[in-house]
């Protein structure tokens, strides 16, 4: 039978004291009683050292270097670092598209659209009637009256109807071929911020608080939605700068205010699109459909959100595989 003292790992040293405890300090065995040694201490080293060399060999591994270079990790991260840059390319395309096409909306006239018979006559009736819409004293009833008579169209910051070219041209009554021209009236802040009565013209009725601010919002917030995106743009050119994909959140954010502001927008025109005619019936012969710029800013609203969520994703994700490779390297 073999000694007890063989049976001891030649490793592990003897942590034990080989004296006598006796009266007095012993500073020694208190700070091996603390780290819970007494036959321990070396053992817990040794899994400690063995732990710590394992982490290693795994982390060489996740980076490719066990394996030689261009390891499994490096190509994991290059594939997860081009699906980031894949995803904020895209983003950023939408979100050109987007701004051109609101941009687009706001500075054209075809919101929506009248389609009525031409009006050859060019009586003093039509004539007054044009003077009254080019003056800056039309009101709501005077213009609309024009633009349902003579293919109109309005926009949000201009009305424009089609008359005959030679309306002043002598003092004829009927031509037998004529040009039309396309005359517009641009809306004044005054006018913008008028507010609009339960009987369109009549001032001595009420004031339509529902109709005043859907037309106050139908053109100041397409100019909130192109401000926020304008400076989500300016925060992705820092992102880029930084050469980091997290400061997109605060992008993808501001798309997503712009978008939910271009959707307002059109719902606020459709709105009053159709509580006006409720007021104003349309003359016989006359149609009205919204225009080519309306759908613009149908579609820009879409493309905001597109954006916004690939943003958000990219920031997100990468933030996320970002933090899951810390933690490897501090393990």
């Amino acid at each position: 039978m073999r000694p007890a003292s063989s049976l001891r790992s030649p490793s592990v040293p003897p942590t034990t004291p080989t004296r006598p405890l006796g009266p007095g300090p012993w500073p020694g065995l208190g700070r091996r009683r603390r780290r819970g040694s007494f036959g321990g201490g070396g053992l817990c080293r040794e899994v400690r050292q063995r732990r710590r060399g394992e982490s290693r060999v795994l982390w060489s591994e996740l980076k490719g270097e066990a394996g030689g270079a261009g390891g499994w990790a490096s190509s994991l991260n290059a594939r997860m670092d081009n699906r980031f840059a894949t995803a904020f390319v895209i983003a950023c395309v939408l979100s050109l598209i987007s701004t051109i096409y609101m941009a687009a909306s706001i500075g054209t006239d075809f919101w929506y659209e009248y389609r009525s018979p031409v009006q050859e006559n060019s009586s003093d009736l039509n004539k007054n009637m044009w003077s009254n819409f080019i003056s800056d004293e039309a009101d709501e009833k005077t213009y609309n009256d024009a633009l349902f008579r003579y293919n109109g169209t309005l926009g949000l910051w201009r009305r424009c109807i089609t008359i005959p070219q030679n309306i002043y041209r002598n003092n004829q009554e009927r031509t037998e071929s004529f040009d039309v021209v396309t005359k517009c009236m641009s809306f004044t802040l005054n006018e913008q911020f008028m507010a609009k009565f339960v009987d369109p013209g009549n001032h001595d009725t009420g004031i339509d608080l529902l109709r005043t601010y859907l037309w106050r919002c139908q053109f100041l917030l397409p100019f909130v939605s192109l401000g926020l995106m304008c400076f989500g743009a300016l925060i992705g050119l820092c992102a880029c700068i930084c050469r980091s994909l997290y400061p997109t959140i605060a992008t993808g954010i501001l798309h997503l205010l712009a978008g939910l502001c271009t959707l307002g927008s059109v719902s606020c025109y459709v709105a009053g699109i159709e509580l006006l005619h409720q007021k104003l019936k349309l003359p016989e012969n006359v149609s009205g459909e919204f225009g080519w710029s309306f759908c613009l800013a149908c579609v820009s609203a879409p493309l905001q959100f597109m954006a916004s969520a690939l943003f958000i994703w990219a920031a997100h994700t990468n933030r996320k595989e970002y933090t899951l490779m810390k933690a490897y390297r501090v393990a």
